[in-house]
């Protein structure tokens, strides 16, 4: 028998990918997709795609999607109080494992691991340390399409907004740029592919610039921001 196991679903292409290779070795029984919301825009955090797009994409998957609403600002703490009920309701009905689209980032993977370890769950990692240049080639070959939804600004201009990442997309990146966006450089939306019965329809909107603060390490130093720039998509 499969065992059941909850996918963790950012809408873009590593969590796709992710998702593909899962499904593909017949391991598992899917019985939801996870995504964190920003309760108050209803957009998922980081990527800034809407809720009806998402909504749209778990309709178009085939799979329940699980909404897990956050506050604007959560800390870390509110966080993981939220992250803990959530998970615990869901471990409630014979859920065991949580599946993720993390390649690299360590402390993240022990943080996931030991929360769910709190909670008698696993953690599942199916494109660990994968080779990111090898990962994009072999994702784009299988017939997946996704379109860059944010930039962060220190490494990447406004004119990678709103991009579909094709060959050139690849090409037109600077070389401090991971071709996965693994350090947080840009993040996805997947519209088709494999693993959808249709592709989502969008149109896509204007692109706008979002900055945030940085936290301080002196009381000398002055104000600095970090940059963001979001392309929207609008479900047709």
């Amino acid at each position: 028998m499969k065992s059941k196991a909850l996918f963790n679903w950012s809408s873009g292409k590593d969590s796709a990918f992710a998702l593909y290779k899962i499904l593909q070795e017949e391991k598992y029984d899917i019985s939801a997709l996870l995504t964190s919301i920003n309760k108050e825009f209803q957009r998922i955090s980081m990527h800034g795609v809407h809720v009806s797009l998402l909504e749209k994409q778990a309709e178009n998957l085939g799979i329940p999607l699980i909404k897990m609403e956050l506050p604007k600002e959560p800390s870390m703490e509110e966080y993981r109080q939220i992250m803990t009920k959530t998970m615990t309701g869901i471990r409630a009905k014979g859920v065991t494992y949580s599946i993720f689209g993390d390649i690299f980032l360590e402390d993240l993977r022990k943080y996931r691991e030991y929360q769910l370890n709190a909670i008698g769950m696993k953690a599942v990692f199916p494109l660990w340390k994968h080779n990111t240049s090898e990962l994009i080639h072999e994702f784009l070959d299988l017939g997946f399409k996704t379109i860059v939804t944010c930039v962060n600004g220190s490494y990447l201009d406004k004119s990678f907004a709103g991009r579909i990442i094709d060959q050139k997309f690849i090409d037109d990146l600077p070389e401090n740029v991971d071709p996965c966006g693994e350090n947080g450089e840009f993040h996805t939306f997947t519209f088709d592919g494999p693993i959808f019965k249709k592709p989502v329809q969008f149109e896509i909107g204007e692109t706008v610039k979002k900055t945030y603060p940085k936290p301080k390490t002196t009381s000398e130093e002055q104000d600095e921001e970090y940059v963001f720039w979001f392309c929207d998509l609008l479900l047709r």
